[in-house]
Parts: C-alpha cells; structure tokens; sequence
C-alpha cells in the first residue's frame, strides 16, 4: 500500500481506501482475516505498472480504481451502508475525492465492483466519513460541516 487514508470493516471484509501518488486511486478489499498480501507497491499504481510491463502475480489487485482526470486528487474511504434511511443503499460502500467532492457508491458482487454516482451531489472539500449507531453514514467537510447522506 501507498498511503491508505481511511478503512472499514463489513461482514467479514475490509475496504481500504489508498491514495495513489500521480495518476491512480483505488479501494481494495480483502477478507478481513487475511494477512501478508502484496498490493503491489511501488511496482504498480491502481491497476498501472508504474514503469512499463510488469508482473501482477502474487499481487492483491485492486477492486477499483481511478484516474486524476477531472481534477480528481486524493480518494477519501468511507464506509458500508448499513442504515435505514436509504434501503437500496444497503450494503454499498461510499467514498469521496478530497479535490472534487463527488460521492460515489461501490457494490460488490462476486468480486465485480459497480461504481455509481450520486448525480449533482458534491460536498466541497470531505476530510473523513463517519458512522452513527444506526448505520447511516455523514461527511465531514474542511469548512466544518457534518454533513448526513440522505436521500435528494
């Protein structure tokens, strides 16, 4: 791992959000028991070779990942939802990007990952997630807000 900012344990699994160092960010998740796994740094970025061809054997890819394009920067990890308030939620795991503030949800299914994105929402600059006793799910921003996801 490069520099894993934020992370989260769900039944039984464990989602850790990575940020990369120039072109790649990404969330891998592992089975929460599972120890000694090589996630390829400083040989890859994401799912990039850093410098040309190389071999991913032995190596515990990421789930997702993305590019630096669109003035994203950094990935802020969240968590799995597990509230409520936002049943076709349940089960995702949210996160953000420090330099765009758009949130995104991850559902992973046979160890596929589908990525969406809450359309018009952006929360400025998000700094952490947190989780309350019930399983919904807020942002703290760098303006001092806490912020609850919520249905629009």
């Amino acid at each position: 791992m490069r520099n894993p900012f934020r992370y989260a344990f769900d039944a039984g699994k464990l989602y850790i959000a990575d940020v990369g160092e120039n072109q790649r960010e990404e969330i891998d998740v592992v089975a929460a028991d599972a120890a000694g796994l090589n996630y390829g740094w400083n040989i890859m970025e994401g799912t990039l070779c850093s410098a040309g061809p190389c071999s991913t054997l032995g190596l515990t890819l990421p789930v997702y990942d993305y590019d630096h394009g669109g003035g994203r920067c950094a990935i802020i990890g969240g968590y799995v939802y597990r509230g409520a308030a936002i049943p076709e939620l349940q089960g995702q795991y949210l996160f953000s990007d420090l330099c765009t503030g758009f949130v995104r949800s991850l559902r992973l299914q046979n160890n596929v990952a589908t990525v969406t994105e809450a359309p018009n929402v952006n929360v400025g600059t998000p700094l952490s997630f947190g989780q309350d006793g019930f399983g919904e799910i807020y942002v703290l921003t760098s303006d001092n807000r806490v912020l609850r996801i919520a249905r629009q």
